[in-house]
């Protein structure tokens, strides 16, 4: 299998396609974490341009998962447990509010993908999940989209999310919690379904409470 960075791109949406695979190789460790990132190499490894490239490092710096260091250039981000204490903490007091506010504007089709993706979860415990599922099939990320404020939309996303989904990739996620997930994730669903803005958000809470109490009993060991 070829690795992500040793497939040349096509022209068509080249600097997305960019993006995709940086994003795969920070994921899955081909760019270690803190590591510097030459732009040449890699432009020469993808068969691409240094124009690209750069708008792809671009983008991937606005979701935190590369970062300039003065005199130095860019790395990909090095998430120390500093910097994961802090999304923790934002997360637990937006991502609430953001369920929420879905509860009380959800649509039918909204409602709809948000349940289907949770019963297709659900459905795959056991199986290796860290990272099969795309942003566009992700249950939190669908909840926040369905809450409506744009604002938060894109706090949670590009400030929070991406580095979440870069800490599970990395540590394994946490799968002794999965039944357990699949659960807290049901009574969020019913407060959805029952339009209930306190039952979604006190699940959302009672959801987060648990996964970050792991996450940070994990970083202790």
């Amino acid at each position: 299998m070829k690795k992500a960075l040793e497939e040349f791109v096509t022209p068509s949406s080249m600097v997305d396609q960019v993006v995709d695979r940086l994003e795969t190789a920070i994921l899955n460790g081909e760019l270690a974490s803190g590591g510097r990132l030459s732009e040449q190499a890699i432009a020469a490894k993808m068969g691409i341009s240094r124009g690209p490239l750069r708008e792809a490092l671009r983008r991937l710096e606005g979701r935190g998962l590369i970062e300039r260091i003065p005199h130095i250039g860019a790395r990909v981000t090095a998430l120390l447990s500093e910097k994961l204490e802090e999304i923790l903490v934002i997360r637990e007091e937006l991502e609430p509010l953001a369920c929420r506010l879905a509860a009380t504007r959800i649509t039918d089709e909204e409602f709809a993908t948000i349940e289907a993706i949770w019963r297709g979860n659900a459905a795959r415990i056991g199986e290796d999940r860290a990272f099969a599922q795309s942003p566009d099939q992700d249950f939190h990320l669908a909840i926040i989209k369905a809450s409506g404020n744009q604002k938060l939309v894109t706090i949670l996303r590009d400030d929070i999310y991406y580095l979440m989904r870069f800490h599970r990739y990395r540590s394994g996620g946490s799968p002794e919690r999965a039944g357990t997930v699949a659960d807290e994730h049901r009574a969020i669903v019913e407060g959805l379904r029952e339009r209930s803005p306190e039952k979604a958000e006190a699940a959302m809470r009672t959801h987060l409470a648990n996964a970050h109490s792991n996450i940070r009993n994990r970083m202790k060991s």
